[in-house]
C-alpha cells in the first residue's frame, strides 16, 4: 500500500472509530437513562447489545484493523488472538440482529405468551448466550483452523529449518477457507437468510391484520410495522456493508489478484457508525431520548459558562430542560394495549 493511501485509510478509520464510540455510547445512554423502563423490554435490551458491539468496533476492531496491516511486528500467536477479536465482535452483531428478528416474530405471532417468553431474566440470559456463542465462533481459529506457521521438526537446526514468522496481517493468520466457508456461509449468511425469512413473515402477517383490523387496532399495527421497517433497515444495512468484504475474501480464494480490501474493511466498519443515525431517525423513543440528553447537556454547559452569579441564567435553562423532559415523558409513554409495540 502506498504511503498516501495508507494515510488516507488510517485517517478514515480514525474518523469512523470516533463516530462509532460517540454514537453508540449515546445509544446506550439514551436507552438506559432516557427511556423509562426500557431495559425491561427485550427489543431495547437487544439494541443495547448491538450498540455495545458497535461501540467495541470503534474501541477495538478499528484500531486492530490498522494494527493488523503488516507494519506492526508481534508474536504470531498474539497476532492470531487479536485477529480473532475482530471476528468475535462481528459475530456479536449478527447474533444481536438475529435476537431482534426473533423478538419481533414472537411479539406478532404469540402475543398472549409473549410477556412470559420474554421476561427480563430470560432476555438478559439470551444476550449472555449471544455473546458467549460469539466468543466460541470467533475464537475458533485459535484451535487450529488458521495459517499459523508450522513448528520446526524436532532435532532440526533453528537457523536452517525454522520458518520465518509471517508479517502480522489478518489474512496471514486467518485462513481464507475459514473466512469463506465457516465465517461467511455458516456464521453470517445463514443467520442473514433466517432473519430475512422472519421479517418477511412479520410483514406478511402485519399486512393481513391491517386489512381486517378495526380503526383502533390499526393505529397500533401501523406503529408495529414502522418499527419492524426500522429494524429491517438496520439488518439490510449490515448485509450491504459486510457482504462486499466477504465477497472480496471469496475472490481471493479464486484468484491471486488482491482486490481493494481496504475499501471493504472501511465499509464494514462504517456500518457500526451508521446504526445510531438510523435509531435517531426511525425509532421515536430513542429520538426523543436523544433530545432529552442534548437539552440536558446544553443546560449544564450554559450554567457553567454563565456562572452562578449571573442572574436568571440557571433558572432559564432549568425551566427549559424541565419542560423538555416532561414533553419526552409524555410522548414516550402513550396508553398501551395488547398489540402496542415496545417502542
Amino acid at each position: 500500500m502506498a504511503a498516501w493511501t495508507w494515510l488516507v485509510y488510517t485517517a478514515l478509520e480514525a474518523l469512523i472509530a470516533l463516530v462509532c464510540c460517540l454514537g453508540n455510547a449515546l445509544v446506550v445512554l439514551a436507552v438506559c437513562v432516557g427511556v423509562k423502563g426500557a431495559l425491561r423490554e427485550p427489543t431495547f435490551c437487544f439494541l443495547v447489545s448491538l450498540a455495545a458491539a458497535d461501540f467495541l468496533v470503534g474501541v477495538a476492531a478499528v484500531p486492530l484493523a490498522v494494527l493488523l496491516d503488516g507494519w506492526a511486528g508481534m508474536a504470531p500467536r498474539l497476532c492470531l488472538l487479536l485477529s480473532c477479536v475482530v471476528l468475535v465482535l462481528t459475530q456479536a452483531s449478527v447474533l444481536s440482529l438475529l435476537a431482534i428478528a426473533v423478538d419481533r416474530y414472537l411479539r406478532l405471532h404469540t402475543p398472549l405468551r409473549y410477556k412470559n417468553l420474554t421476561r427480563p431474566s430470560r432476555t438478559w440470559l439470551t444476550v449472555a448466550i449471544c455473546w458467549l456463542l460469539s466468543c466460541v465462533l470467533g475464537f475458533t481459529p485459535l484451535f487450529g483452523w488458521n495459517n499459523f506457521p508450522p513448528l520446526a521438526p524436532p532435532g532440526a537446526s533453528n537457523a536452517s529449518s525454522e520458518p520465518a514468522a509471517p508479517p502480522c496481517t489478518f489474512l496471514s493468520m486467518i485462513s481464507l477457507q475459514f473466512m469463506v466457508y465457516f465465517n461467511f456461509l455458516g456464521c453470517v449468511l445463514l443467520p442473514l437468510l433466517a432473519m430475512t425469512l422472519l421479517y418477511v413473515r412479520v410483514f406478511w402477517r402485519l399486512q393481513g391484520r391491517l386489512r381486517d383490523s378495526s380503526p383502533q387496532a390499526r393505529v397500533s399495527l401501523l406503529r408495529e410495522r414502522r418499527l419492524a421497517c426500522s429494524l429491517a433497515l438496520v439488518l439490510f444495512l449490515f448485509a450491504g456493508c459486510w457482504i462486499p468484504l466477504h465477497l472480496m475474501n471469496w475472490a481471493l480464494t479464486r484468484s491471486r489478484k488482491r482486490p481493494c480490501i481496504q475499501a471493504g474493511i472501511l465499509l464494514s466498519h462504517a456500518n457500526s457508525a451508521v446504526n445510531p443515525v438510523v435509531y435517531a431517525y426511525r425509532i421515536p423513543k430513542i429520538q426523543q431520548a436523544y433530545g432529552h440528553i442534548w437539552r440536558r447537556f446544553l443546560a449544564v454547559v450554559s450554567c457553567r459558562c454563565g456562572g452562578p452569579d449571573r442572574p436568571g441564567s440557571r433558572t432559564k435553562w432549568t425551566e427549559s430542560f424541565e419542560w423538555g423532559k416532561q414533553t419526552v415523558e409524555t410522548r414516550s409513554h402513550p396508553p398501551r394495549d395488547l398489540m402496542n409495540p415496545a417502542m
